[in-house]
């Protein structure tokens, strides 16, 4: 539907235009409703528009080769977005869905065009513009080339986690062997022997029998609580490993194809150079 010229004055990128430039803007672009979750363009669809978030927010993503979702960036109010496939008339490189009710404003190559003729910096600001989201990409590809999984996982651990990491660790030591043996040792040597000690636990020693079922019993609990949160970072670990392995083979099929692009070019001059000599003269 057409925009109202007055309501360009609101965007970013058409506040400096005076109200002859606005009003033939207001002209040649369209504004698009789009409900929470509705889909603007998905990756891989012709683009030959860009478009600027008037109200709400757009979500650009992409998937990855393992399928999983990656969020390039959000777009809010005044952000511009699509203008890549509509500067080279490519497809589209991502896919761009509501997250909330919003309203987008579109202008597609050939209204451009009028839009530059009549304000040259609107080129810079879509630049400036397109160069950070490039510098967005580049910032999530290079935290997603390779994940660390004990950093992953610690940065989700709740204190009783940790807690249970330690007694587990603490449990499987030569310290905590050395310290039980210690304290049986003394335990049933005050209450066996008369060492001026009065006998508080005599044989068989129920007190010792008591404490030490406890211990066994909140050690088990610790331990198994280690336990899953480890399996639960080799579920990741296998997850990454899956995904290491899937971006190998796509590097791999993507060598495989330049080196069969170089091998027809190199047999394209071998057969140039040998027509060549065909035509030429024996010196």
């Amino acid at each position: 539907m057409p925009i109202d010229q007055q309501l360009l004055s609101e965007i970013e990128l058409f506040c400096n235009n005076d109200e002859e430039d606005k009003k033939a803007i207001a002209s040649v672009v369209e504004r698009v409703q789009l409900r929470a979750g509705e889909i603007l363009f998905e990756k891989g669809d012709p683009g030959d528009s860009l478009y600027i978030v008037r109200s709400g927010k757009i979500e650009l993503f992409i998937r990855d080769a393992p399928g999983e979702k990656i969020v390039l960036t959000v777009a809010e109010e005044n952000d511009l977005f699509g203008e890549l496939a509509m500067l080279d008339k490519g497809a589209r490189t991502a896919t761009a869905v509501a997250i909330e009710d919003s309203e987008v404003i579109g202008l597609d190559r050939d209204k451009l065009l009028l839009l530059f003729q009549r304000k040259p910096d609107a080129a810079l600001d879509m630049i400036g513009a397109m160069g950070g989201m490039i510098r967005k990409a580049d910032d999530i590809l290079r935290t997603r080339v390779s994940r660390n999984v004990n950093e992953e996982v610690e940065e989700r651990l709740t204190a009783l986690e940790r807690i249970a990491d330690w007694i587990a660790w603490f449990s499987g030591s030569l310290y905590f062997l050395a310290v039980n043996t210690a304290w049986f040792v003394a335990w049933i040597t005050i209450n066996t022997f008369d060492v001026g000690f009065q006998r508080f636990d005599p044989y068989p020693y129920g007190l010792l029998t008591m404490i030490v079922s406890l211990e066994a019993i909140f050690l088990s609990i610790f331990v198994l609580i280690s336990q899953n949160r480890q399996a639960e970072k080799d579920r990741i670990r296998s997850n990454v490993e899956y995904a290491v392995n899937v971006k190998a083979e796509l590097e791999i099929a993507h060598l495989h194809d330049k080196t069969d692009r170089l091998q027809e070019k190199i047999l394209e001059q071998f057969a140039r150079l040998g027509e060549f000599r065909r035509r030429t003269p024996n010196s």
